[in-house]
């Protein structure tokens, strides 16, 4: 796009949001970045210089009211997702006010009392936060992606529309990337700057692999995207060759897929498992996968709790791969990492997996090879462990397993992978097809008034799932590693990669219920949100009643005596000094400088779409080095080698850096252990759950509660795949 249209294409936003926000700007600009924050939050409410934090909102007084200050804290909202939005995906945050310089009434005049708003930034809604003084307060819940805190000085408390002198006004964080701001200043307070040119590497007619095409085809785009015309990124393409999946395949000589199979296993019994090509038609495009057994997904495992099996691998991809059994604390030489646990199972080879399964739950598995191409060809399933004691769970009339993922395809079929390194490397490669269950349409018949319970796994790449099922009463029962505490009534479910929870859905009303992800999608360019949706299922609801009913059992919610007990002796802990802490971040290093121009920091806690498309595809794990980095050591990645012991229980404290150059959110995995999620900046966790998997947003600190039970070797990595391509993970010893 030429440089004087992108410039009117932004005029609109600046005449409708810039007065205030410039202001604030230029006050950035002369105080200086703040320092860089390791383990930190919010600053002091009398620090003066504005906080690259998510989580504050620093006020800026009115030119009459100089002496006046003011801080608001966004302070998590608990949830048992880890992350608290509404049905639709707007985000949930309490606001946590402290005021200081703020006069006597009495030298007011006729305006007697100081009152808080919260407006869009159109400032066309306005809500009334409540009177406010010198202090700190709570102003209660606000649920809008972007939005304006103003102080006024109002001649009663019971005013409902602001009318008085302006004293105090402050921008939400998330609206840190407007566009005009990157106009003015295209820089984050302490990002880390990238200013390589173009790169020869990153121009078209990449041959680094032997099955590579002649040339990259460029992604598709979300609809609306703007990335395809900004400045400087035309003819760029990724540094590294395309991969293709068997290019010189006889498409009718691979197999069909079939749908996945359920594997009722004893202890003792012995699963072939067998990775292989395999034929789909997905959105009418033919496409040649990959899958276990000749299934998409994978088998269904179906055993109980206790047993142990044996799992027979045989590699029949073209790529060396390994099996990892995701959650299962199972012996340390069979989870299934190459480099740490095993070597690679070579294409033709065989490894044997002994599996034994301790924990009732829904687990699944995977490669721990280049998982951002098998792991999204299709190489997963589901492990569902039955508990052995009765009424483990409250009755339901079926279950379903669903397993949640997406592809990201054009016009010719499914867009090539990076060849010897990811492709997608700041955000993670999102889909545009979405899958349930390896289909792109989830359908189910049910009785007017069944209960359904369902399993769900993320196994995506990146994409964080907001789902639901409008209409319908939900509520939470478990997650990774068991039950909660209690249930809970829900809107929606939040699944980050890797992660798993059980819900109960009441289905009452007959006709067509549907299950679609809700969310608020960002458009980095402009650094606005907007609401998208997408439906991926349809439950048809009969009008013949449901036998047995069990909306008796479903309208309580259970509280779980059996596992507050288990959880009994660890709460004396929740409080204690963490022994060991990890600080997230990224560098960057000889990419385009068009698309390190426009790494100018993020304004989201979490990213549910890929708002900077063609950014993200033109980088790759060679450019991009995402960081687990130990701030008591300075030792980072795989330099991490933690050593605990059997039995020690461990609290580890994850600080997600907002400060670098494209901050972005983590599911951070735990392999070979549990754990508790019991904090989030600092605001305890209500209802408590193992987990092995947890998201960490931007700018969050989280306390985890690790139970280090399991012997062995075992690593410690985000599970955005192509983040641990880019050297995301870490190791940990427990000696016994």
């Amino acid at each position: 796009m030429p440089r004087a249209s992108w410039r009117a294409r932004l005029a609109p936003a600046v005449l409708v949001v810039g007065g205030l926000l410039m202001w604030e700007r230029l006050l950035a600009a002369h105080n200086g970045p703040p320092p860089r924050p390791e383990i930190a939050a919010c600053p002091d409410a009398d620090t003066a210089a504005p906080s690259v934090a998510l989580n504050c909102v620093t006020l800026v007084p009115s030119p009459d009211f100089p002496e006046a200050r003011g801080l608001i804290r966004l302070r998590p909202v608990p949830s048992p997702f880890g992350v608290a939005v509404h049905a639709d995906g707007t985000p949930r945050h309490r606001l946590v006010a402290t005021f200081g310089g703020l006069r006597a009434a009495s030298s007011l005049g006729a305006d007697t009392v100081f009152v808080a708003w919260a407006s869009t930034l159109s400032l066309d809604s306005v809500i009334k936060l409540g009177v406010v003084r010198n202090g700190t307060l709570d102003l209660g819940e606000i649920s809008l992606p972007q939005f304006r805190v103003i102080v006024s000085a109002e001649a009663s408390p019971d005013v409902r529309e602001r009318a008085g002198k302006l004293i105090l006004r402050g921008t939400s964080p998330s609206a840190r990337l407007m566009a005009h701001r990157d106009v003015v200043q295209p820089s984050a307070p302490g990002a880390l700057r990238d200013d390589a040119s173009p790169a020869a590497a990153h121009m078209p007619a990449m041959h680094d692999a032997p099955n590579a095409p002649e040339v990259w085809r460029m992604p598709p785009l979300p609809a609306g995207s703007t990335a395809s015309g900004m400045m400087g990124m035309a003819n760029l393409v990724p540094s590294v060759a395309p991969f293709v999946v068997a290019p010189r395949a006889d498409s009718v000589s691979v197999p069909a897929s079939r749908p996945r199979e359920v594997v009722h296993l004893e202890d003792g019994d012995t699963l072939r498992l067998e990775s292989a090509l395999v034929r789909r038609t997905i959105r009418g495009k033919s496409v040649i996968m990959y899958g276990f057994n000749g299934q998409h997904p994978g088998p269904l495992i179906d055993v109980r709790r206790g047993a142990t099996i044996v799992v027979r691998f045989h590699n029949g991809i073209d790529q060396p791969s390994a099996v990892h059994w995701h959650g299962v604390r199972l012996d340390n030489r069979f989870d299934g990492v190459p480099g740490v646990t095993q070597d690679a199972v070579a294409p033709g080879a065989t490894f044997t997996y002994l599996v034994r399964f301790p924990d009732s739950g829904i687990y699944w598995y995977h490669p721990h090879v280049r998982e951002d191409i098998q792991q999204d060809l299709g190489l997963y399933g589901n492990i569902m462990v039955r508990p052995t004691s009765p009424g483990y769970l409250a009755p339901v009339n079926r279950e379903q397993v669903l397993m949640l993922d997406d592809l990201l395809m054009d016009d010719d079929g499914l867009t090539p992978w990076g060849s010897s390194s990811p492709t997608h490397a700041l955000m993670g490669r999102f889909g545009n097809v979405m899958l349930v269950n390896g289909e792109p349409r989830y359908d189910l018949d049910v009785k007017r008034g069944e209960i359904v319970r369902f399993y769900l796994t993320n196994a995506s790449n990146t994409r964080l799932f907001n789902l639901s099922f409008p209409g319908a009463r939900m509520k939470v029962v478990a997650s990774d590693v068991g039950k909660f505490e209690r249930e809970e009534w829900v809107a929606s479910v939040v699944l980050a990669p890797a992660e798993r929870y059980v819900v109960d859905v009441e289905f009452s009303r007959p006709g067509r219920t549907l299950l679609v992800n809700r969310i608020q999608a960002l458009d980095h360019m402009f650094g606005t949100f907007a609401p998208e949706a997408d439906t991926i299922g349809v439950v048809r609801v009969s009008d013949v009643p449901a036998s047995p009913r069990y909306g008796a059992e479903f309208a309580t919610l259970r509280r779980n005596g059996d596992v507050a007990a288990e959880l009994a002796p660890y709460r004396s802990l929740f409080d204690a000094t963490p022994s060991q802490s990890l600080v997230l971040t990224m560098r960057t290093h000889g990419l385009p400088a068009a698309v390190s121009n426009m790494l100018i920091g993020i304004n989201a806690p979490v990213e549910w779409n890929d708002g900077m498309a063609m950014m993200n595809w033109v980088a790759t794990g060679k450019e991009v080095s995402w960081v687990l980095r130990d701030p008591a050591t300075g030792k980072e990645n795989m330099a991490i080698d933690w050593r605990f012991r059997v039995g020690q229980v461990a609290k580890i404290r994850v600080f997600n850096d907002p400060s670098s150059s494209h901050a972005m959110d983590h599911p951070l995995h735990l392999h070979g252990q549990r754990f508790l999620v019991v904090s989030r900046d600092g605001v305890p966790a209500t209802n408590l759950v193992w987990k092995d998997t947890a998201i960490i947003p931007t700018g969050e600190t989280v306390d985890l509660l690790v139970d280090m039970a399991n012997p062995g070797r075992w690593m410690i990595h985000c599970h955005i795949a192509e983040h641990l391509g880019a050297g995301m993970m870490g190791v940990f010893t427990v000696d016994p």
